[in-house]
């Protein structure tokens, strides 16, 4: 796995990933109180945080794209 994400794109995934994460939890948005919704959200927010974590996302791999400057 080469890494193909730069450090703004990490950030901002891992800021998205912890708000989809933990919005659920919080139960303001009554969307939130549907569980369909709720773990959907947690299942997004694991993976944007994943990547993050990785440096490396799949589909920026399939279309050939890179955020990375190295």
């Amino acid at each position: 796995m080469t890494a193909n994400l730069g450090n703004t794109d990490r950030i901002l995934r891992s800021v998205l990933g912890l708000l989809f994460l933990l919005a659920p939890l919080a139960i303001l948005p009554p969307i939130w109180s549907n569980g369909f919704y709720a773990y959907g959200s947690m299942a997004v927010g694991l993976v944007l945080i994943a990547t993050a974590f990785f440096r490396f996302c799949p589909l920026y791999r399939v279309f050939g794209m890179s955020s990375c400057k190295i």
